[in-house]
């Protein structure tokens, strides 16, 4: 678990990953404008003539987790290859397909949604224009047009649950989800078996907010489960996950001994080691970045579909985890051997 998480997950996408997609925005924010007419063009190498879009959840580009992820991903685009770079963010399901729909009518080369949720409106927009390049996170969709991307997310979540159940206090443990949607049941139910197989005297309670977009709520969530003796939370919440590490912020502060386990991102880079006990990292900025900077390279395999997990160095936790012990990353790292090796099978319900 100490091996470089970054440099690991970018070579495996390099040696992996052929895809790419078009994106859009509502509330808008990006590199600059091209001025193209919406005609698309071929790339020459460098990147300057094209567009990217991104399309956010109801998370928003700055939800501290996937969305923001993507969003540093094609930052990074413009900075290397001087594409445009733009997006849209979604305050509903209802804004995601006219979003998208801004993208690819303005004749944009690559248009990203980000999130399970767009599965719907990203399918019908691939279908009415076909000649779209389009790509997806956390979702598949079986269309020519899109590339779709997805993350073994509960074998990730299996070992952040070993940390958990090897380190709680109370034997009480908390899962704070965003909706209750197929992909974050992945999230739970890897949790859940991870803390019980190091741990069978462990509960994880489960409260499931409703929002990727409300932090009131994950503060609230987290609340009640550490007024019942919680002392770790896993959240899977995007922003209204921040929710929960405000809570916990506030009870560290009045001598409280409880724990976040962030996701996506490195969180502890956002909200501190004081409160984050490690985090749940899922690949989606190296992902959104190889995809993107293949689509200017003149590579687009639409109609794949990559799940990327464990074997790949695409999920798990950051190279940096100051708050678990020594001991307890040797059991990770155990327990990742297993399920790589295809000895433990993690449920994904």
């Amino acid at each position: 678990m100490k091996k470089t998480f970054s440099f690991m997950l970018v070579m495996m996408i390099a040696l992996t990953l052929v895809l790419s997609a078009c994106g859009a925005k509502n509330n808008e924010g990006g590199s600059g404008t091209n001025t193209n007419g919406g005609t698309k063009v071929e790339s020459d190498g460098t990147g300057k003539d094209f567009k990217i879009g991104m399309v956010t959840d109801v998370g928003g580009v700055h939800d501290k987790s996937f969305n923001q992820s993507a969003w540093e991903a094609l930052e990074k685009v413009t900075a290397e290859t001087g594409a445009a770079t733009k997006f849209l963010e979604s305050k509903g399901e209802a804004d995601m397909e006219p979003n998208l729909n801004s993208f690819v009518k303005e004749g944009y080369n690559l248009t990203w949604g980000i999130g399970f949720l767009f599965n719907d409106a990203l399918s019908k927009v691939a279908k009415e224009n076909p000649d779209a390049k389009l790509a997806v996170i956390d979702s598949v969709i079986e269309a020519p047009n899109v590339a779709s991307i997805t993350f073994a997310e509960h074998e990730g979540s299996f070992l952040v649950g070993v940390v958990a159940g090897l380190m709680t206090k109370s034997n009480k443990i908390g899962f704070v989800g965003g909706m209750e949607i197929p992909v974050i049941k992945k999230f739970e139910a890897g949790f859940k078996a991870g803390v019980a197989a190091v741990n069978a005297d462990a509960k994880v309670e489960v409260n499931y907010a409703g929002d990727f977009g409300k932090p009131d709520l994950g503060k609230l969530a987290a609340a009640t489960m550490y007024d019942g003796g919680v002392d770790i939370i896993f959240h899977a919440a995007g922003g209204t996950g921040n929710g929960v590490f405000n809570e916990a912020k506030a009870r560290k502060d009045n001598g409280d001994n409880v724990w976040v386990i962030g996701v996506d991102k490195d969180q502890s880079l956002e909200f501190g080691d004081e409160i984050t006990l490690t985090s749940m990292m899922k690949g989606v900025e190296a992902a959104v970045h190889k995809v993107s900077k293949d689509l200017i390279a003149g590579n687009f395999a639409g109609g794949t579909v990559q799940e990327l997990g464990l074997k790949d160095d695409a999920v798990g936790l950051p190279a940096t985890t100051k708050n678990v012990p020594e001991d307890v990353l040797a059991e990770v790292a155990k327990y990742k051997e297993k399920i790589v090796s295809g000895e433990i099978k993690v449920p994904t319900e």
